[in-house]
């Protein structure tokens, strides 16, 4: 893992961010240029959503089925496609006559995607849900320690429908081995709609200097996100025993402990780390281990990142706009800025909060849309 070198690169990569308003002109450049006419009003639910299924894997079949019938997700946005199952890496080729077929059947209302499968998770240099969302596109791929191109999405708090607006449907993973996994997932996700659920979010600053970049933004999402929500910030490389989380954020190879917690519905956690998003192959702790601890969402690189904070979540982004009524999708892929290497996985519709403008886009965990020069 080469992190060692990513941490060099951080200060001088701080001062090629700009920062934007919302809606600048700078994010709708390149291919994904936003539509004319206003977006549709109203929070993203199961009328917006497409199931892809794998018809040719029956585990895939059971997943979408079942969420299909718990969400309420109408037929005709449900679109089946045919690839070889249990690949890990699905091959650039194949991908492009599957999506061809996912953009013809996909309904032209549907702004998101739930892909109902843990493998494959890659497509080449890029994740599965960014090749989803973004296409095959080069600039979300890096060799080495690199950044990669921002996402159209990230701290876009204004967009929200981003097939109207950006001509973009993020796309996640429904992920689970088995049809019983998949049944808990989608159940804690149903259950946490609109519980406005009590909890804690834990920031763990761990011993591994590596892969605790994210650590230096804790007392910011403490000052965002505390008034509203239980925020532990805690020196350590375990959190064993709690009873009440909500969220959970380390950096850890192998995080220790975490089925001894009990997780809320609608909970969110991962770990940075290289390839917690090689889901049912990694040499690390996969980021599924999250969702069959009782986590309802989770995120993690399947390409070497590097140790980039950019590269995975923003914790105070992404329970900023949970708090104030996105959805799981919506909240996860705003939070990250460059996820062409990250996979995203879990309930995608599950909204603990309801929807509501607490938080103004630009004033989220202290930062504001931004891309590098």
């Amino acid at each position: 893992m080469a992190l060692h070198r990513a941490r060099r690169l951080l200060g001088p990569l701080a001062t090629l961010l700009l920062v934007l308003l919302p809606g600048s002109a700078a994010f709708r450049s390149g291919p994904h240029d936003a539509v004319a006419g206003p977006p549709s009003v109203g929070p993203l639910d199961h009328r917006h959503l497409a199931i892809v299924i794998n018809a040719a894997d029956p585990l895939s079949e059971t997943i979408g089925r079942t969420y299909q019938a718990a969400r309420l997700i109408p037929a005709a946005q449900v679109i089946r496609v045919r690839f070889p199952p249990g690949v890990s890496d699905l091959s650039p080729q194949v991908f492009r006559s599957v999506k061809r077929m996912v953009d013809r059947l996909t309904p032209a209302h549907v702004q998101v995607y739930a892909l109902a499968w843990a493998a494959p998770y890659r497509v080449g240099c890029q994740s599965v849900t960014s090749a989803f969302t973004f296409g095959l596109d080069d600039r979300f791929c890096a060799t080495g320690c690199r950044t990669t191109a921002l996402s159209p999405l990230f701290a876009r708090g204004d967009v929200n429908r981003p097939w109207d607006q950006l001509r973009l449907r993020p796309s996640m993973l429904l992920a689970a081995t088995s049809p019983d996994k998949a049944r808990s997932l989608i159940q804690r996700g149903m259950a946490s709609d609109g519980t406005a659920p009590p909890g804690t979010a834990y920031l763990l600053s761990s011993s591994d200097a590596a892969r605790n970049t994210r650590a230096s933004g804790y007392g910011r999402v403490a000052a965002t996100v505390g008034s509203r929500f239980r925020v532990r910030l805690l020196r350590s490389d375990a959190l064993v025993g709690a009873d009440d989380v909500m969220a959970y954020f380390t950096g850890l190879a192998f995080p220790p402990g975490i089925r001894t917690n009990r997780y809320r519905p609608g909970a969110v956690a991962d770990h940075l780390t290289s390839f917690g998003g090689r889901l049912v192959d990694s040499t690390q702790m996969s980021a599924l281990r999250w969702l069959e601890a009782g986590a309802t969402g989770s995120y993690g690189t399947v390409v070497e990142p590097c140790n980039f904070p950019e590269k995975f979540s923003d914790p105070g982004l992404l329970l900023s706009y949970y708090l104030r009524g996105d959805t799981l999708i919506e909240s996860y892929w705003r939070s990250v800025a460059m996820p062409g290497q990250g996979v995203f996985i879990g309930e995608p519709l599950a909204r603990p909060w309801p929807a509501q403008d607490a938080f103004r886009p630009d004033a989220v965990s202290g930062a504001r849309p931004r891309r590098a020069r």
